[in-house]
């Protein structure tokens, strides 16, 4: 069976800017080739078992040229593999994913073609410039503003000048100054306002209103770094009072995440959603260890949620029928253990007095093991964040064992509750209780800290 190309543009720089259907494909990808500004948040969705092949440009750094993404494409999908090529931005808009589509074409490989939110439109909007006005202008151009090496850009100044129309260059950090000039010695005033968008759609975006005769000044001046996109026009007026990315309460924010499993990822989101730069530290995961039950009649004392579920596993493990259990008092010693076991059908019992107890609880405790946690691995690089936030117990020690050898020198915590807040002070963090044990609560402590920084 032959293979397939799928083309995906996986947006400007937010991942929730990815389309629906481009990452259904990338959930169902054998092979994925993607590039160096494609966000994290989009790379967690790569299935487990898929070859990831990074084949990132930096400016003027190419170390995968493109005829060898090419051939890479071309081989995979020979292969009969189900190859996603994920492109940052929009595949068609300066992406070369023409390029990579011909050489598919030419050998008679299938392919498909998703395309993705370009930062053209999506950085002016992220800065608060609509990239159309019937007040301001009459169109919108997106222009290169790369050249080969050594070369000077080939455009028609001239032309641009004339359109009074919103002028949008992308890959035109190095060259800025040049465009600038170009439109200056074709008749654009030199206080022509226009804007300078960094990391656009990030939390970490940056906006610089500026003039066309300031621009290249201003890039250096402001140490401007790839990627950024420069955008001439009247709508950049706009941008003060249309800028709603900017005033979002935790807009920059680094906050780390001790994701336990239960809340998934819904604090992660709600942070993301008030523009924080979130990183979910990886949680710890529990696993059911294998084990014999005693002879009924007993009195099974349950802790905790967790050791329901082992009971529950070993029992299919070892093929046992579950109405066995009728002979045993199921008897859960924690709201979590009842809950757990009423997820199964099945209600709590009373301890009967005449009978023994055995307790079934994590490795280590005293009782019978049935499961045990395993603690993620050590974190690599720095820490790098403004805040840490911590809704369980379970999540402290997860952030514990990852920060091992390493001092977390004052850190921010948020916590949940007053027992994540003492285990958090042991750590030598810098502790701040959310006013409520919710996550909404954490969110709004983070906010208002945030807020007060200057």
């Amino acid at each position: 069976m032959g293979g397939k190309v799928i083309l995906v543009g996986a947006g400007p720089g937010d991942a929730g800017l990815m389309t629906v259907k481009g990452r259904r494909a990338l959930e169902q990808a054998e092979v994925v080739v993607f590039d160096r500004l494609v966000d994290a948040g989009i790379l967690e969705a790569i299935p487990a078992g898929a070859e990831k092949i990074d084949v990132g440009k930096n400016a003027g750094d190419h170390p995968v040229p493109q005829h060898e993404i090419n051939r890479i494409l071309l081989e995979k999908a020979q292969a009969g593999k189900r190859v996603v090529r994920l492109k940052g931005g929009d595949c068609f808009v300066f992406g070369r994913g023409g390029e990579e589509l011909e050489l598919l074409s030419e050998h008679g490989v299938d392919f498909e073609v998703v395309p993705g939110i370009t930062s053209a439109l999506a950085a002016a909007a992220y800065a608060g410039i609509p990239a159309t006005h019937r007040d301001f202008c009459a169109s919108v151009h997106i222009i290169t503003g790369h050249r080969r090496r050594n070369e000077r850009l080939d455009l028609d100044y001239e032309a641009l000048a004339r359109l009074n129309g919103t002028l949008i260059f992308l890959m035109s950090v190095a060259t800025f100054g040049e465009i600038g000039r170009g439109l200056i010695d074709a008749g654009l005033p030199p206080e022509h306002r226009c804007a300078i968008v960094e990391n656009g759609t990030r939390p970490e975006q940056r906006k610089l209103i500026t003039t066309v005769g300031d621009a290249a000044a201003c890039v250096v001046r402001e140490n401007v770094q790839s990627p950024a996109i420069f955008i001439v026009g009247r709508v950049c007026e706009l941008s003060e009072r249309m800028d709603w990315f900017d005033r979002l309460p935790l807009k920059g924010a680094r906050v780390l995440v001790a994701r336990p499993r239960e809340d998934s990822h819904r604090l992660a989101e709600r942070l993301r959603a008030v523009g924080a730069r979130v990183v979910e530290l990886p949680a710890a995961r529990t696993e059911a260890l294998t084990f014999e039950l005693p002879e009924p009649p007993v009195n099974l004392l349950l802790p905790d949620g967790y050791a329901v579920e082992a009971l529950l596993e070993q029992m299919k493990r070892t093929g046992a029928d579950i109405r066995a259990l009728a002979r045993y008092a199921l008897v859960c010693e924690s709201e979590g253990a009842a809950r757990a076991l009423l997820n199964f059908g099945l209600r709590p019992d009373a301890p009967d007095g005449d009978w023994p107890s055995v307790r079934l609880c994590r490795e280590g405790e005293a009782g019978i093991a049935v499961w045990r946690r395993i603690l993620p691995p050590p974190m690599d690089g720095e820490i790098g964040a403004d805040f840490v936030a911590f809704t369980t117990l379970s999540g402290v020690e997860a952030f514990r064992h990852s920060m091992s050898h390493r001092d977390p020198g004052g850190l921010r915590a948020v916590c949940i509750g007053p027992q994540t807040a003492e285990a958090a002070r042991n750590l030598g963090l810098n502790v701040f209780q959310a006013d409520e044990p919710t996550l909404e609560s954490v969110a709004k402590r983070m906010e208002a800290l945030w807020q007060m920084r200057n």
